[in-house]
């Protein structure tokens, strides 16, 4: 017997896992995406073909079984390469050596939960279905099926899973007491590519996510399984240089030859594909309430947008599926309790890994190339690996351990980088970082601020 319905706008990969979940509870669930079913006609041309998921995303998979299946098909990055402007390169790990980052086909984890989503009983999926209205009083939806007519649903619950530009909380706007924010980074970026040898292997190192560190911009790299690589030129939208300023092909050439010499000899004639793209705009929204009348919530992107530099976008939206999974067992199906309970456990977070992921553009685009950066954390890693009870990076409690809330990793890592900041402001700090003096001055404020852990 089913427990109610719930129609959920949006297909992409938060969408569908949210369907899942839904669906195993009981539910009859409507999934309703725009596009057409990404299994038969490519939609994602144009876009990124992969994405990193951490540790969050894949104990959120992991509820419903598939974490195994996908991660065979992804690529583990355990550092990241930095690439100077001089050609040297280094590593940065991203934490302890079994740490890592995967690089996944985002419309192959997409088509896996769709795949997952056909199968359960209660669960219809619905392609090219056009959100135009919502009834935030009854959960009632409006569809435009293939531009050509319209359907009207009728649901007990509504999910809002339709991405950063969603129709749901665009409609939203005419309610009451909604706040609601939407700031544009100075950067755009365009995407770039790395094929593969004619063998079908990497031009460069696989198991790296590939950062050309600039200061003001940077151009990052991540592994495909066919050999290639998806890259992403992160610039500034106006200024100099920027997107506005390099209009002529002289100009660009130029740029590239500078700045990027050493990826030039992998590059897929990126001077054409600089002048022929257009840029996106990079943004962050944040919105509250999250949900209306107990009835319509906004999940993933829809609630929380933000910008890529933390690799945690489609983690946090795997992550709210997960709260949300939880909270219906801990409040027995009782929406009236759900609904708050998830928007006040998410919220706090949802702007949390928005400010950090603000923050991570500088540490990659300038940052991750500074040698003292670099001191820092070899300092923190051996200091972790020395007293892990006492001190996790910041990095790490984001990335790899799903156990702390990003408002959580937040608080504590301003609290390290208060830390930190009088660590690298001792005497010869670059020569006698890793001395015994540098790790006793280190745990005696960490025990200050933190407590004796360990």
């Amino acid at each position: 017997m089913s427990r109610g319905k719930f129609t959920v706008a949006g297909g992409g990969p938060v969408g569908a896992l949210l369907a899942i979940l839904l669906g195993r509870h009981g539910y009859e669930v409507g999934l309703y995406e725009g596009r057409p079913d990404s299994r038969k006609t490519s939609i994602y041309q144009g876009r990124s073909i992969n994405i990193a998921l951490s540790d969050r995303g894949w104990h959120s998979l992991e509820q419903i079984g598939i974490g195994a299946d996908a991660k065979s098909e992804a690529i583990p990055m355990f550092h990241r390469a930095i690439h100077g402007i001089d050609g040297e390169l280094s590593a940065l790990p991203y934490g302890k050596e079994w740490n890592a980052i995967w690089s996944v086909s985002r419309s192959g984890i997409n088509q896996q939960l769709l795949d997952i989503a056909d199968q359960e009983a209660g669960i219809e999926t619905h392609f090219e279905h056009w959100l135009m209205d919502v009834d935030f009083e009854t959960a009632r939806t409006v569809f435009q099926v293939n531009r050509e007519h319209e359907v009207t649903v009728d649901a007990d619950y509504l999910f809002a899973a339709d991405g950063a530009n969603s129709k749901v909380r665009r409609l939203a706007h005419n309610l009451p007491r909604f706040s609601y924010s939407q700031t544009y980074m100075p950067q755009s970026y365009i995407e770039l590519h790395i094929p593969a040898n004619a063998d079908g292997s990497h031009k460069i190192e696989k198991n790296a996510l590939h950062i050309w560190p600039r200061k003001d911009f940077m151009l990052i790299a991540l592994p495909n399984t066919d050999g290639t690589f998806t890259c992403t030129l992160f610039l500034n939208h106006s200024g100099e240089p920027s997107f506005e300023s390099l209009q002529e092909r002289a100009a660009v050439e130029a740029f590239f030859e500078s700045n990027f010499a050493d990826a030039m000899d992998y590059l897929e004639n990126p001077v054409d594909t600089f002048m022929e793209k257009t840029a996106s705009p990079l943004f962050l929204v944040q919105v509250f309430p999250w949900s209306f009348n107990r009835k319509v919530g906004l999940i993933g992107d829809a609630a929380h947008a933000i910008v890529p530099f933390y690799g945690q976008g489609m983690n946090c939206g795997f992550e709210d599926c997960a709260e949300l999974n939880r909270l219906i067992e801990t409040h027995d199906h009782d929406w009236d309790a759900i609904f708050p309970a998830y928007e006040n456990a998410r919220k706090p977070n949802g702007d949390a890994i928005a400010e950090l992921s603000k923050r991570n553009f500088v540490e990659m685009s300038d940052l991750s190339g500074d040698r003292r950066f670099q001191i820092r954390k070899m300092i923190e890693a051996k200091f972790s690996a020395r007293y892990p009870g006492l001190w996790t990076p910041l990095y790490s409690m984001v990335t790899f351990s799903p156990e702390v809330p990003y408002a959580e990793a937040l608080r504590v890592g301003d609290e390290q980088n208060r830390v930190m900041e009088k660590i690298m402001g001792l005497p010869g700090i670059e020569n006698d970082w890793d001395k015994q003096y540098v790790m006793d001055q280190l745990h005696a404020l960490a025990k200050a601020s933190f407590g004796e852990r360990q």
